[in-house]
């Protein structure tokens, strides 16, 4: 073997490594959304009384300088698992960015097959989480609980670029890569995929698993198809952005949010 080739992973290494990414990232969300909602239904309301806050301040008012410090460390500490998944991929798959498809080759692609994306799966998404708060099967989802900042909206833009980077990286773009490897039929990866998404935000009720098990199916296909995480990451992004920031501009002004 020649100085510059990647050493051959074993099955056994390669499903060791995935259980060790996802137990440091995506699968250890699953676990906590698990415990969450065995949490919410075993308290009086259960879920139809329920509420989950998203991207809340992280100090007082009077202290904005302190909560921005706090925000931005999370948002960037939240960036080493898709460091780890991007390096271990490397070590045997070569450049990491090409391979997952998340490098610059196809840049009106990715912007607009994600835009695309997020309003065939946006849409379809508000009215599913609406009906399931309805029927007593969703949580309400408090989606930005900043305290009144001038840098609340980029603070929620960086939010929804992490998701979207953190979620499709890892989920995804290394996931399917290394179920790939494994030999998984592409049934099985798109399946895999549905629920580890849809686990990992069954915390925000029964609305919430079918709903991201069912883009979770979708974005898995879509990689299959186009090996590029790039229109998944920006449709993600667009996806997270509408909800934080809508959320953060319209529901002081409406009752039904």
């Amino acid at each position: 073997m020649s100085h510059t080739e990647a050493p051959l992973l074993s099955r056994r290494a390669v499903g060791r490594e995935v259980v060790i990414v996802l137990a440091l990232s995506l699968g250890a969300s699953a676990v906590w959304s698990i415990v969450s909602i065995v949490g919410t239904l075993t308290e009086p309301g259960g879920l139809a009384d329920s509420v989950q806050s998203m991207n809340s301040a992280r100090a007082e008012a009077e202290r904005p300088w302190y909560d921005l410090a706090q925000q931005l460390v999370s948002l960037t500490l939240a960036m080493a698992p898709v460091a780890l998944a991007l390096h271990v991929l490397s070590l045997d798959r070569g450049n990491p960015f090409r391979l997952i498809g998340l490098d610059p080759r196809r840049p009106a692609f990715d912007l607009l097959g994600g835009a695309a994306l997020a309003a065939c799966i946006g849409i379809p998404g508000l009215a599913l989480y609406f009906t399931a708060r309805a029927l007593g099967l969703n949580a309400t989802i408090a989606a930005a609980n900043l305290n009144d900042v001038w840098w609340a909206v980029p603070v929620l833009v960086l939010a929804a670029l992490k998701n979207a980077i953190l979620e499709e990286v890892i989920g995804v773009g290394y996931l399917v890569t290394r179920l790939r490897q494994l030999a998984w039929r592409p049934a099985a990866i798109i399946a895999a995929h549905a629920l580890l998404r849809g686990t990992y935000h069954l915390y925000q009720g029964f609305g919430g698993f079918i709903g991201n098990a069912v883009m979770g199916a979708v974005f898995a296909l879509c990689f299959l198809k186009w090996k590029r995480t790039g229109p998944l990451v920006v449709a993600h992004t667009l996806l997270d952005i509408a909800a934080f920031v809508g959320y953060l501009l319209v529901a002081p002004h409406v009752s039904w949010l």
